[in-house]
């Protein structure tokens, strides 16, 4: 634990990919809308409040965070803005949304199974944005940091985020590894970057503000199951120590109601 560490505890994040009806589902990353609308619901009901990881922490960092749920979706979907943000909306949810700029309009040619899906657009994007999601950078084109040279990693980091800073108009704070493969090697790189935090799945002894867990959430997930992921998930992960941070400018929404619990 580091020195400027207050104290450690619980900090649930929830993992989503492709939101979309799919009978061919290789490798389970895709939800049905339906079953999304369920998993919100079922959030509402406990009380409990989506949002994106940026407020998450910004409240979490406050001791402020109680009956907060970060919601995130990996890869950048064009089914996120389509099938997920409606949903959101109807349960005033955010979310935070890790993109590829370096694929924008493109498709998931990392995935060597399964359909291609169509991601984001620059002007997508965009539109997540000014619904009130928080775009995060999953890197330039889905690489695996651990694998990557020097030059490809900082490609990878500072330029993916220098891209959709320009696409934006906006600072971006988050970083997503591609896989969710994270060493001490790209997380310097990530920090070195500029950003503020970063996500993993299950970074074990490297856990913290530049490699927070989360946990995945798929199509079989109904409420029984939530319930024992969350029960469970402070004992499978780390637990995530309370470090400082505070953005030089906080987003309104998280200034103002980034703080509080439930429904």
């Amino acid at each position: 634990m580091s020195a400027d560490t207050v104290s450690a505890g619980p900090l649930w994040a929830a993992m989503y990919h492709s939101i979309t009806d799919s009978a061919d589902d290789p490798y389970q990353v895709t939800v049905s809308p339906d079953r999304l609308d369920r998993q919100l619901r079922w959030l509402r009901r406990r009380g409990l409040t989506g949002v994106s990881m940026e407020r998450l922490l910004v409240a979490r960092a406050r001791g402020r965070d109680s009956g907060l749920v970060g919601l995130t979706f990996d890869d950048g979907y064009a089914d996120f803005l389509t099938n997920a943000v409606p949903l959101l909306h109807r349960y005033e949810f955010t979310a935070t949304v890790y993109v590829l700029p370096g694929r924008l309009g493109g498709s998931n040619e990392w995935d060597s199974l399964g359909p291609r899906k169509p991601l984001l657009t620059a002007d997508g994007i965009r539109e997540a944005a000014a619904a009130g999601m928080e775009i995060g950078s999953h890197g330039l084109r889905h690489t695996d940091l651990t694998a990557a040279d020097d030059a490809l990693l900082t490609e990878e980091t500072r330029g993916s985020r220098e891209a959709l800073s320009a696409l934006t108009g906006a600072e971006v704070t988050g970083f997503c590894y591609p896989y969710g493969t994270v060493d001490e090697r790209a997380m310097t790189a990530v920090r070195e970057a500029g950003y503020r935090y970063a996500v993993g799945i299950s970074p074990g002894p490297l856990t913290g503000l530049f490699a927070l867990p989360r946990v995945h959430i798929g199509q079989e997930d109904t409420a029984f199951r939530l319930f024992l992921k969350r029960a469970l998930h402070g004992r499978r992960r780390e637990p995530v120590p309370y470090v400082p941070y505070g953005p030089a400018s906080l987003p309104a929404e998280a200034a103002t109601t980034g703080e509080g619990g439930g429904a």
